[in-house]
């Protein structure tokens, strides 16, 4: 997969921009604040429908500007496409080849990219939410079928919650039984979905980190579920089942709290090195390790699954990345992927690449220069 052409129209600095990229490496160098990440942060929207920094569309318009807009042209397996998202205070048009859709579900996942930016260290140092964050991101962009499941899901844990802060004192079991209903439904979608991508991702991550460790420690990840009972193996059905059964079981301390307290909205992911929680044990560096595991486990992932290799966005994480082993493992990932790299500085990296197309970015414009 190839991402071949991008095109920003008032999007965060960026009146109008054009960048056309090499099937190889593609290099974006400038000072900081000049635009570099916004023009990465495009690709990553128009690939899974989420910014990394921004919650709000409105971020991501141009100061002053109603609208913006994103074009991407991408070579993919099954044929070219050609992705625009538009985006106003009318909410969000998507289109592909042309078409527009009517859902981000169906949008989300027509092209697919794996981001390695400083924030990732909070997936190791930061709260389930980020961790959930994650797990959602990946498997949106390879099956549309679990971000279905998971809109239709967090849509019941919204109404729900409200229902729960409305209700009197005499609350109507037939009304939370129907919402449950939903829950356990969308929700065993969910949980087995991810299930089955954490037992495969955890053997990948698994090698890459003893490969940078050298085989010093062994890591290892689990999934934590809010709901009492589930394991891997169980069906969806069995799941669905397990889920009600703890949402009745919580309806006393939900109505005292006005909020859902069980359900994939709730789980997270365990870090293990030697059999130790990371969060009490890891350094650091194992803690940069790990999160450097874990990007590099996706691509080899998605490659297994999709049958071709996600785009590589490094967002000035090379200059961190102190260990030569680190450093090497990324580089060599490069040479077998599309890869965009945005760095203050060419220096040492110009030297280690074996061949690239460079850009240099100053104040919202992007300009291609020789090598």
């Amino acid at each position: 997969m190839d991402i071949r052409r991008v095109e920003l129209n008032n999007f965060r600095n960026y009146p109008t921009a054009e960048i056309e990229l090499s099937p190889g490496v593609n290099v974006l160098v400038g000072e900081n604040g000049q635009g570099k990440t916004n023009a990465m942060e495009a690709m990553l929207l128009i690939a899974v429908g989420k910014s990394h920094r921004a919650h709000r569309d409105r971020d991501l318009i141009r100061w002053e500007q109603d609208r913006a807009q994103i074009i991407l042209e991408a070579s993919t397996r099954y044929g070219d496409r050609r992705l625009k998202l538009e985006l106003g205070p009318d909410g969000r048009r998507a289109f592909v080849n042309g078409v527009q859709v009517g859902r981000m579900t169906e949008f989300v996942g027509q092209v697919q990219v794996v981001l390695f930016a400083p924030e990732d260290l909070d997936l190791v140092k930061g709260g389930p939410r980020i961790r959930r964050r994650f797990l959602d991101t990946e498997l949106g962009q390879m099956e549309p079928l679990y971000l279905h499941h998971l809109s239709l899901y967090n849509r019941a844990v919204l109404q729900r919650n409200r229902w729960l802060k409305s209700s009197s004192l005499a609350p109507d079991d037939d009304m939370l039984a129907a919402y449950d209903g939903q829950l356990a439904l969308h929700g065993a979608h969910v949980i087995h979905r991810r299930l089955r991508f954490l037992e495969r991702l955890r053997n990948y991550a698994a090698r890459i980190y003893s490969d940078i460790a050298s085989g010093r420690e062994t890591f290892s990840l689990a999934y934590r579920s809010s709901v009492s009972g589930l394991a891997e193996g169980m069906t969806v059905e069995e799941m669905g089942a397990f889920i009600e059964r703890a949402l009745e079981r919580s309806r006393a301390q939900d109505l005292r709290f006005g909020t859902t307290s069980v359900g994939p909205h709730r789980d997270d992911i365990l870090l293990f090195l030697d059999g130790r929680e990371v969060h009490t044990a890891a350094s650091q560096g194992q803690q940069r390790t790990i999160a450097l595991s874990l990007r590099l486990a996706e691509i080899d992932f998605m490659h297994e699954e999709l049958g071709e290799y996600p785009v590589l966005l490094l967002d000035d994480v090379l200059s961190e990345l102190d260990d030569l082993r680190q450093r090497n493992l990324v580089l060599g990932m490069s040479r077998k992927v599309q890869t965009v790299i945005t760095t203050t500085s060419l220096n040492r990296l110009g030297q280690e690449l074996d061949d690239f197309r460079l850009f240099r970015v100053c104040s919202g414009i992007i300009a291609e220069e020789r090598v």
